[in-house]
Formats: C-alpha cells, sequence, structure tokens
C-alpha cells in the first residue's frame, strides 16, 4: 500500500518505478480520486460549519419568541447535503483504497530491471553442483523406489499435487523441519512461533494475499483462508500496533504446513513435490525500524544459507529482477540449491524485504520511546527453508548408487544415529 500524500508530492517518481514493474502509469487517476474525496470531505465540513451557525441562529430566534420554522428547514436540508457529501466522500475513498490495493511495491534502486528470471542476476556461490559416478535418479524415482513415497495413494485421498510420506522418509521430512527450527532459535537467536493455519481476511489483506491473488488460496465455507505461507499469521502479530523502537528488531521463526491452490501454475511441475498444494516451511519474519531493514535482509538470507551449508546442499544466490519479484517486496533474493536428478538449480528459499509495504496494510508503526510521532515499520520474510524441497535436495544430492540415501551428519541425531536409508521397499 501507498501513501496517497507522497504519490501527489512524487507523481513521476511514482510512475517511474510502476514502470521499472512493467506497469502504465497510474499517480495522475491515483491523485484525480483523491481529489474527489478531499472536495467531498472539505464540503461536508463546511456544510456542518454552516449547520452549527444555523443552530445557534435557532437558539436566538427561540429565546427572542421568533418563528424558526425556515431556519429549521435550511438545518434539515444541509443535513441531507452533508449526508450525500461524505457518501461521495466515502465512495471516492473506496475506490481510491481498492486502486492501490492492487499495486505492488516498487522496486528498491539497486534491483536490475528485467521483465521476467531471465533477468535476475547470480551474486555467489557456495559450493560446486554434486557429481555423481552413475546417473542421477531424480526424488520421486527415489521416493517410490524406497517405497516412502507414495502419490498414488496421494491422489485417492486428496487428488493431485500431495503425497503421502512413509517410513525413513517421512521420518526425514521431520528431522530436517526439526533440524532447522533449532538452528535458527539456538544460533541465530529467532523466536519461535506456533501460529494458526487459519486466518481472516485483514490477515490476508495486511500481507498483500488479498484482494489480487484470491484464486492462488484455498478458502473455508465459514471464511477462514488456509495460510500459503506462515509470513501471513507472523507479519500480521504486529498489525495496529504501536513499538518501541528500542524493542526492534522482532525475528520470527515459524513451521507450519502451508496451503497453495497453484491457480497460476497450472502444467509446471506436476511431478513430483517441487510444486504441491500442501508442503512443509520454515519461515522467518523479520519486523524492523526503517533504517536496519536493508541490513536485515542480508542477515535473513545469511540465516537461510547456514541451512543449506550445514546440510551439504550446493547453492547459488540470484537477486531477482523488477519483473520476477514478488507483489509485497521491493528487493528479493531467490536460494537455489541443485538437484543433480534435474540438473539444475530450483528454488528453495526466497527471501524479500517489504520495506514499509505491508506495514501500511496492516497499520504497524513504531516511535522513539517517548515521543509523539511515529513511523511504519519495515517488514521482511523468508524461507528458512522450504522442508519438502530440502529433502529432496538432501534425497538427490547424497544418493548412492543403489538408491539408498546417505543421511546427511548434520540430521542424524534426529534420525536415531541412522547413516543411511537403506534401498529396498520401506515397511
Amino acid at each position: 500500500m501507498f501513501d496517497i500524500k507522497w504519490i501527489r508530492e512524487n507523481p513521476d517518481a511514482f510512475d517511474a518505478g510502476l514502470a521499472r514493474r512493467g506497469l502504465p502509469a497510474a499517480a495522475q487517476g491515483l491523485v484525480d480520486l483523491d481529489k474527489v474525496r478531499r472536495e467531498a470531505e472539505t464540503r461536508a465540513q463546511e456544510i456542518q460549519t454552516e449547520r452549527n451557525a444555523l443552530s445557534k441562529q435557532i437558539g436566538v430566534a427561540k429565546s427572542k419568541g421568533e418563528d424558526a420554522t425556515e431556519i429549521l428547514a435550511k438545518v434539515s436540508e444541509s443535513k441531507d447535503a452533508q449526508a450525500a457529501a461524505e457518501a461521495e466522500a466515502r465512495k471516492a475513498e473506496l475506490a481510491l483504497e481498492e486502486a492501490l490495493s492492487g499495486i505492488p511495491n516498487l522496486p528498491a534502486a539497486d534491483v536490475p530491471d528485467g521483465a521476467d528470471e531471465t533477468a535476475n542476476v547470480e551474486i555467489r556461490k557456495w559450493g560446486e553442483p554434486t557429481v555423481l559416478d552413475f546417473e542421477a535418479r531424480d526424488h520421486v524415482d527415489l521416493g517410490e523406489g524406497l517405497g516412502g513415497m507414495d502419490f498414488e495413494n496421494a491422489a485417492k485421498l486428496a487428488g493431485s499435487r500431495f503425497v503421502v510420506l512413509k517410513g525413513p522418509l517421512a521420518r526425514l521430512e521431520r528431522a530436517i523441519a526439526n533440524f532447522m527450527l533449532d538452528l535458527h532459535i539456538s544460533e541465530h537467536g529467532l523466536t519461535e512461533v506456533a501460529p494458526p493455519t487459519l486466518v481472516n481476511d485483514a490477515a490476508m489483506y495486511g500481507t498483500g494475499q488479498l484482494p489480487k491473488f484470491s484464486e492462488d488460496l484455498f478458502h473455508t465455507d465459514d471464511g477462514y483462508w488456509l495460510i500459503p505461507t506462515a509470513e501471513v499469521p507472523l507479519t500480521n502479530l504486529v498489525s495496529g500496533e504501536i513499538i518501541d523502537d528500542d524493542t526492534l528488531p522482532f525475528r520470527f521463526a515459524a513451521l507450519t504446513d502451508c496451503y497453495r491452490s497453484e491457480a497460476g501454475a497450472a502444467g509446471k511441475d506436476t511431478r513430483g513435490m517441487i510444486r504441491q498444494h500442501q508442503f512443509k516451511k520454515v519461515e522467518m519474519v523479520t519486523v524492523s525500524a526503517p533504517e536496519t531493514s536493508d541490513e536485515e535482509l542480508e542477515r535473513m538470507t545469511g540465516c537461510a544459507e547456514a541451512v543449506l551449508q550445514k546440510l551439504g546442499l550446493p547453492y547459488r544466490i540470484v537477486v531477482l529482477s523488477t519483473g520476477d519479484m514478488g507483489f509485497g517486496a521491493r528487493k528479493t533474493y531467490d536460494i537455489e540449491i541443485w538437484l543433480p536428478g534435474q540438473s539444475q538449480y530450483r528454488e528453495i528459499s526466497s527471501c524479500s524485504n517489504c520495506g514499509d509495504f505491508q506495514a501500511r496494510r496492516m497499520k504497524a508503526r513504531c516511535r522513539v520511546k517517548g515521543e509523539k510521532g511515529t513511523r511504519f515499520v519495515h517488514t521482511l520474510n523468508g524461507s528458512g527453508v522450504a522442508v519438502g524441497r530440502a529433502m529432496i535436495g538432501v534425497m538427490e544430492n547424497y544418493q548412492n548408487a543403489d538408491g539408498s540415501i546417505t543421511v546427511p551428519e548434520v540430521l542424524r541425531p534426529y534420525m536415531g544415529g541412522l547413516e543411511v536409508i537403506p534401498a529396498g521397499k520401506s515397511d
């Protein structure tokens, strides 16, 4: 969400930001809507002032025993006129809010320009792509070969884009999730949160999922939304709050199930666990003072990197172009792990600085303790990381020629000391 006052004062800068996103100029239309709203509000206030004066005249006339019928009629007319002006102002305000709510965040100055992912810029790599001395299998072949990845029964239970994990693979997923949480809590100083995974309209609006992306979400019959990411409940913990600067930053982490309809991904990654309707993710959210959010983005990205380094999964980091960034982001780093089964890097984490974009929607502010003035906080979010994709990364990078999977050392305490998931069907 944007400050219309800023748009009025900086229309060219606003339109230039939209142009970098590949969007047409919108400042003038927004300013015109705001002008209608402000003029109607001013008219309503002027009518109120006039009626106050008329009311005083009624009192004077009655004290003198004079007929106040004509003045009373004017008062009645002014009430109707004021109601009409207020209705016009409200209509313009709603139209302005609707228009503003559908406009994505403006990109930071150092974000590369481009229409899509082809303009993303790689900024660093860690590790070398895994080279196997046998033909690499993808996670589906490996998982089904182990008898621990069941897409057929998942389809029977729920349809496509679901999986049933069994035996050591179910435990491996749990091990990875617990390892991530322990790392973020113990070494990175994040606060663990167990939030609701059903939220209301206001929460979805606050982080920018609504109204624009409703078709990508799952909705219940009684008005709840299933979260597409724990970013939604974690970020909304500060909605409507005024926070003392000296208590910031807040750094949260949560492990939740996430739900996405993948309406815009028809035909993409239909095989396997890369893109599912239900998946587990460890999410990181930071709420910071405005001047530290860029630093917090680097810190958050480092937290996600630490997970992959300890797991020994080769990865690269790219900064997304203006045409590939998410709706609420002003700058985003994607972390992509190497998957031997696909012979390519695939996204496993996305870390974004949203600036004050979400805070304006949520009305989340901060202030220097003891001072009256407030400003909007900055919010950041990042996968720390996607559990299913991390499991895919472990399976494909640690696979053996016989179809068994070597368990990374950091996960063995969570796997009861198991060093290798043996080949063959699991019981």
